[in-house]
């Protein structure tokens, strides 16, 4: 199962999470592309630390949006996100090749990446992107999105994902970020979680009910508070429960 973590979010001066010691427990790293968060010297920083890991680099590509964070919707023209998109790719490889290293998948971020589970523009457009940077490219999204349809209509590999730290509706969408049970804040429930996703492949939603989660990867987000904590006992229970986390491929 493989295991990943949102980093290099940071700007400038600003630091959000540890973004080495979440690579010391996370098997691919969706690096932040300048445009939600992160700049060219963060970039370079986290392809660096995680290339000397052997930690897979993703593209975290999302709405050029840094003062919201990449979490308010922006209704695209869809040359222009597809553009942008490829820009962030570009962008990210660059300092990948810098390591010896390569882009090995993307997954959008935020805004986006809820808008590209039901929008078909949008997840058009990101599909167009991938297929002009590299048709090989996987994309990490939720299983069964319209996203996962486009991509693998048009032949690109789509990686389930799954949310350990974040709560699920009975729908399988994952509660709005506005709730105050958006996330789930125990690292000990979201080991179980994790742990329950990789070989249950099923998921609690908060009304109690178990849904379907075949997925074939877990997020944790790195700017969750005791991020590193919860990677730790993540990384933990899943060998516990004999599952070996390792990159998607």
């Amino acid at each position: 199962m493989d295991l990943n973590a949102d980093l290099g979010e940071g700007f400038g001066i600003w630091r959000l999470g540890d973004d080495e010691a979440l690579l010391d427990l996370v098997t691919s790293a969706n690096v932040a592309c300048g445009f939600h968060a992160g700049d060219p010297s963060t970039m370079r920083r986290v392809c660096a630390a995680a290339a000397e890991r052997g930690v897979a680099i993703g593209a975290q590509v999302g709405y050029r949006d840094l003062a919201g964070f990449g979490r308010r919707h922006i209704a695209y023209d869809f040359a222009e996100l597809r553009d942008e998109t490829l820009y962030q790719l570009g962008a990210l490889d660059a300092f990948c090749r810098a390591y010896r290293s390569r882009v090995r998948y993307l997954k959008p971020h935020g805004a986006l990446y809820h808008a590209a589970a039901c929008d078909e523009m949008q997840a058009t457009a990101l599909v167009a992107a991938i297929g002009d940077h590299d048709r090989d490219l996987p994309v990490l999204c939720p299983p069964g999105s319209v996203l996962a349809q486009l991509a693998q209509g048009a032949g690109i590999r789509v990686v389930a994902e799954g949310f350990a730290d974040r709560n699920y509706l009975p729908n399988g969408q994952l509660v709005p970020r506005t709730s105050p049970d958006a996330l789930v804040t125990d690292p000990h429930e979201v080991a179980r979680r994790a742990v329950r996703m990789a070989t249950e492949r099923v998921v609690v939603a908060v009304d109690g009910s178990a849904i379907p989660c075949p997925v074939e990867s877990v997020c944790l987000h790195g700017d969750s508070p005791g991020a590193v904590a919860a990677a730790e006992l993540v990384r933990a229970a899943l060998i516990d429960a004999g599952v070996t986390p390792a990159p998607f491929g």
